[in-house]
């Protein structure tokens, strides 16, 4: 709730009233507590009122009570008369709110690109090693120096294919890579198509600037991410929050302190951003929350425990709400002992004892004061929301679903002709030419073949003509041969008489002919 243009967070059982000033809201805060403490009552209330003051929010909805921020609330007359707040213009409200969901059951689907996650929080996804994860960031490298767009799962199954069938073409310009190291990589990636990565990443990919948006009334938008199926598949849940606080980090301008943030951010359950987070990622996640408070964003983690959160970023969350923590065992007292110890101390009572005793809806609260230090440690009652608690039935989702106007931008996913399609089309067409190439051989060779045949045959014809020429010969030489041989003998044996000219007829023709082989054998 706004009270004298700050944000009235709850009251001390003294009647002290513990404000978060909304110009140093983007020095980011935590809120943390055991579960049942009012961690979402909290979060509520600071989403509300930074929507009061026309800030646009994002946060995930878990366990999908945070819905209901579209309706006015009820039941809270007791807490607020305790508080005296009527008198400061509490009421219930209902609060401009757009629905979100990457599986686009629940609200609008949200997508981004593969390009646009980055090979870094990409191989976290795809719980990679090193060497694979060197290997994909080569991958992406090669993408950029052939103009391949990755747009979604199957551009980078279908580039991994091309790496690995041209992996000795690659080698000398990117270094190796194996087929066993790439093959890890495409099961990976199939493994999180089956988690419902091949929704996530498409087109249309988000436009940060979508989440910049006030409600004709002035009031920020709240953004909220139906969270409930993505919590199954915890690292795809926090990777997509790590490359939304990313992407705000570099599209943002340098903006410095303003006096309210230009947007916030909630990141429920955000242990599992730093679960088995490498110390590369960690150093990235340590950078975005140091620096992006200049672009004018405050970031707000949300989760049972301090400890969840590496003392790196821890440092960097100013504003503190602290709901009770329970201690069982000596881990857990140490847990609850360094929680104490980061805030400022309050001689009027033990921090690290109130935080054990904390009843349900009270906390430990320090927000910065105006010279930017931590007020000192107080306990507070936090205000109750002014939207109702709880989620909403589907009639009512579905009806806030379509009636966004973003709805009809997100709505379908399309396809756009990225590496997929000019792999698919590169690979088909050095198909079609190792096809010709085969074909234009096998035809030369046919036509040498035929070409070998036809000389045969033209040699063969040409013998057969020449054996029938000297036939022809042979016989015209035995008939003249003959007829003359006949005449000659018959000539001379026509002196012996009609027997002798017979005679010697048939022998000067049958030696005409015999004389005429012998020459044509020569």
């Amino acid at each position: 709730m706004i009270k004298d243009s700050k944000i009235l967070v709850g009251k001390t059982n003294a009647g002290e009233e513990v404000f978060l000033l909304p110009n140093k809201a983007n020095r980011h805060g935590l809120i943390a507590g055991a579960t049942g403490s009012g961690k979402t009552v909290s979060l509520k209330v600071l989403a509300e009122s930074f929507s009061d003051l026309g800030v646009p929010v994002f946060l995930a909805d878990v366990k999908g009570d945070l819905a209901g921020m579209i309706k006015e609330g009820s039941g809270m007359e007791e807490r607020a008369s305790k508080l005296s707040i009527n008198l400061d213009g509490y009421s219930y409200q209902k609060y401009p709110a757009v629905f979100w969901d990457i599986y686009g059951q629940n609200g609008i689907p949200l997508r981004t690109t593969i390009s646009e996650m980055g090979p870094l929080l990409l191989s976290r996804i795809l719980d990679l090693n090193d060497l694979q994860s060197d290997i994909l960031t080569i991958a992406f490298k090669i993408a950029d120096d052939n103009d391949l767009l990755l747009i979604d799962t199957k551009d980078l199954k279908a580039l991994l294919n091309y790496i690995s069938d041209n992996n000795k073409e690659f080698a000398s310009e990117y270094g190796k890579m194996s087929p066993q190291s790439i093959g890890a990589i495409q099961r990976a990636v199939v493994a999180l198509e089956m988690a419902g990565g091949d929704k996530f990443f498409g087109e249309t990919a988000l436009n940060i600037q979508d989440f910049f948006s006030l409600s004709p009334e002035g009031k920020g938008v709240i953004n909220i991410l139906d969270s409930r199926s993505l919590m199954q598949n915890g690292t795809l849940y926090s990777m997509f929050l790590l490359w939304l606080m990313s992407e705000l980090f570099e599209n943002l301008p340098e903006v410095g302190d303003l006096d309210k943030p230009k947007f916030v951010f909630f990141f429920d359950e955000a242990h599992l951003l730093f679960d088995g987070t490498s110390k590369a990622l960690l150093d990235k996640i340590e950078q975005v929350v140091k620096l992006i408070r200049s672009k004018g964003v405050g970031i707000y983690f949300v989760t049972q425990n301090p400890r969840d959160v590496p003392d790196g970023v821890l440092a960097q969350l100013g504003n503190k709400i602290e709901h009770a923590l329970h201690a069982y065992s000596p881990a857990e007292q140490k847990a609850v002992k360094a929680a104490a110890e980061s805030f400022r101390a309050n001689p009027e009572f033990s921090t690290y004892d109130a935080i054990m005793q904390l009843g349900t809806g009270e906390a430990v609260v320090s927000m910065l004061q105006e010279d930017g230090t931590p007020a000192i440690a107080n306990i507070a009652t936090i205000l109750p929301p002014r939207s109702a608690l709880g989620s909403i039935d589907d009639i009512e989702r579905d009806r806030a679903i379509k009636g966004a106007m973003l709805y009809s931008k997100y709505e379908k996913a399309y396809d756009p002709d990225s590496a997929y399609e000019f792999l698919e089309r590169k690979g088909l067409e050095e198909q079609a030419a190792a096809e010709k190439e085969k074909a234009d051989a096998l035809a030369a060779k046919e036509k040498a073949k035929a070409d070998a045949l036809a000389a045969k045959e033209k040699e063969k014809a040409q013998k057969a003509a020449e054996a029938q020429k000297k036939r022809v010969a042979k016989s015209v030489g035995n008939s003249v041969a003959g007829t003359v041989g006949r005449e000659v003998g018959k000539s001379v044996g026509s002196s012996f008489g009609k027997f002798g000219k017979t005679l010697g007829g048939n022998v000067g023709a049958s030696l005409g002919r015999g004389l005429l082989s012998t020459l044509f054998k020569l």
